[in-house]
């Protein structure tokens, strides 16, 4: 497939909005996001209702942070609730310049203190004659927490998608020893796209100098033109997450 039938994609955690030092982002957020120019975006601590933000802060978006984020740019948008309190919620999102076919949040939590799910998306792409899978996830602070989490992650993915189909996971994994690796390449015939033969993925946290490799961009059926780490101070001021970005095209594609 050429490159010009290629698709660009970003995953970002974006601190619910906030700077690391508590600064309302919001606005600068959208803006640099439009910047990466993603047909698919995977972001994470998206808060979709705070009842007490939205009396504190002015600037306050009166839409759910995805619905915000993706005005004017992003015509299909899908939101997983996954921890819920009193005054709001958040949680994980996909933004789509293609189709939503369907979507499905997961429920992975393991503690109840620390609710994690897995938005699963189909996304219906110009040429290809079946669904590109899109998952965004967030996964636990807690390495057995993991671990469990990744487990459903497969078995939620081999029961529900096709094993030939395209798929792309990503988001914050927290996975600083690289174990997802023996999980998604092994049970799903996935592949991380800053990994070269026998190298580890970016390191992308915190923003401002990235040491630890928590962010990442799995991908399978899909042929990878460029992968780019979006760090240091410009970014860091709006979160202490880097952004990823690549440029993919699928494999099979209608003649």
């Amino acid at each position: 497939m050429p490159l010009s039938a290629s698709i660009s994609i970003a995953t970002w955690n974006i601190h619910k909005g906030f700077s690391q030092s508590n600064r309302l982002v919001v606005h600068e957020l959208r803006e640099r996001l439009r910047e990466l120019s993603a047909d698919i975006v995977f972001l994470q601590e998206v808060q979709g209702l705070h009842h007490k933000h939205a009396r504190c802060h002015g600037a306050w978006p009166d839409q759910p942070q995805h619905e915000f984020l993706a005005a004017e740019v992003w015509p299909n948008s899908a939101y997983g609730r996954n921890m819920v309190y009193d005054h709001g919620h958040h949680g994980n999102a996909i933004l789509s310049r293609f189709p939503i076919l369907h979507q499905h949040n997961q429920d992975v939590t393991h503690l109840r203190f620390e609710r994690r799910g897995l938005l699963h998306c189909a996304i219906e792409l110009p040429r290809l004659h079946r669904p590109l899978h899109c998952v965004c996830v967030h996964l636990s602070l807690l390495a057995r927490s993991r671990r469990r989490q990744l487990d459903a992650l497969a078995s939620f993915l081999e029961a529900e998608v096709p094993a030939d189909a395209p798929l792309l996971i990503a988001g914050d994994f927290n996975d600083w020893r690289n174990q997802a690796d023996q999980w998604l390449a092994q049970r799903l015939g996935l592949a991380e796209i800053f990994s070269a033969a026998g190298e580890r993925p970016t390191r992308s946290f915190p923003a401002a100098l990235p040491l630890f490799r928590l962010d990442r961009i799995y991908q399978r059926g899909l042929r990878v033109h460029s992968a780019h780490l979006h760090a240091g101070p410009r970014w860091s001021a709006l979160s202490d997450h880097a952004a990823l970005s690549a440029r993919l095209s699928p494999v099979i594609a209608v003649p």
